[in-house]
């Protein structure tokens, strides 16, 4: 996925938060939810662009929805921010 894709998805602060959520590992989608004061079909466009990003990946369980991190785009941009700051160290 292209840099320009990663850095929009993770400008907005709610996807941000839901990231955030993630680290603490999978959840579903309406785990999610339920932190937020939004609705539904908010928070599933949310997770639509993380997972347009490839920032997230779902997964499917009877009825539910469950969402991880990807971390590999994390570190490629990583990676790519600290060609900034002279850093050549691999992650």
């Amino acid at each position: 996925m292209s840099l320009q894709v990663t850095l929009k998805a993770i400008s907005n602060p709610v996807r941000r938060d839901i990231l955030t959520l993630l680290k603490s590992g999978q959840l579903s989608a309406g785990e999610i939810s339920d932190q937020f004061a939004l609705s539904g079909a908010t928070i599933s466009n949310h997770l639509k662009q993380l997972k347009t990003a490839d920032l997230i990946r779902e997964s499917k369980y009877k009825n539910f929805i469950y969402y991880e991190l990807n971390l590999s785009v994390f570190e490629e941009t990583l990676l790519w921010l600290k060609g900034f700051t002279g850093e050549t160290n691999e992650i």
